[in-house]
């Protein structure tokens, strides 16, 4: 009787446990870094970054020894990952007029060192002395355009993947990549927001 007893509890108490599982969506640090790189290569252009492309790494779906028994009772629930998917309509559309932008307007006030990529994955006017007086007028506003794409991507991007809490972490990727793939004598804002030179 007892021992019926202890087998209906345990029976009872993994039948509450399997009730409680949840399956938890982590960030993908490893395809938003990849999708970073493929997204600032293509809007910065040729000799953008010489960091090697990494695949991103396997995780081991090996059980703990002793849980078959459990497993038999509870399904195996892995935390998902998601892809970070650059390919939206949205999302092309704004890196187009990025690159269009960089490569005709931004670059030269980039090797100027009129701008510089701020810790916040915006662009910053670092200096405006090194732009002629007669464009100085419109630096302002065309930093202003870049980085309400910059602001319109970084969101779109968690919205187009269905994680738009991920949007400071995206943020935070593309400021990376941005500095990353700076070309040698271009500023950046360091983490303190100091600026140094590439």
């Amino acid at each position: 009787m007892l021992r019926k007893l202890l087998v209906v509890g345990v029976l009872g108490l993994l039948v509450v446990v399997s009730a409680c599982v949840t399956i938890n969506v982590y960030f993908p640090a490893a395809e938003a870094e990849q999708a970073a790189r493929e997204f600032v290569d293509k809007v910065i252009g040729e000799n953008a970054s010489d960091t090697p492309k990494q695949a991103p790494a396997k995780d081991d779906k090996g059980a703990a020894p002793g849980l078959g028994l459990l497993s038999f009772f509870i399904a195996d629930a892995h935390a998902q990952q998601a892809d970070i998917s650059l390919r939206t309509p949205a999302i092309q559309a704004i890196q187009d007029r990025m690159a269009e932008r960089f490569q005709s307007q931004l670059s030269g006030l980039f090797d100027a060192g009129a701008l510089g990529f701020g810790n916040d994955g915006l662009i910053v006017v670092r200096d405006a002395a090194a732009v002629p007086l007669k464009q100085r007028a419109g630096l302002s506003q065309l930093v202003a355009e870049d980085n309400r794409d910059r602001n319109a991507v970084y969101r779109e991007i968690a919205v187009a993947n269905g994680h738009p809490e991920w949007e400071g972490q995206i943020r935070d990727t593309f400021a990376r990549q941005w500095i990353q793939s700076a070309r040698s004598g271009w500023w950046y804002q360091a983490a303190d927001g100091s600026w140094k030179q590439k």
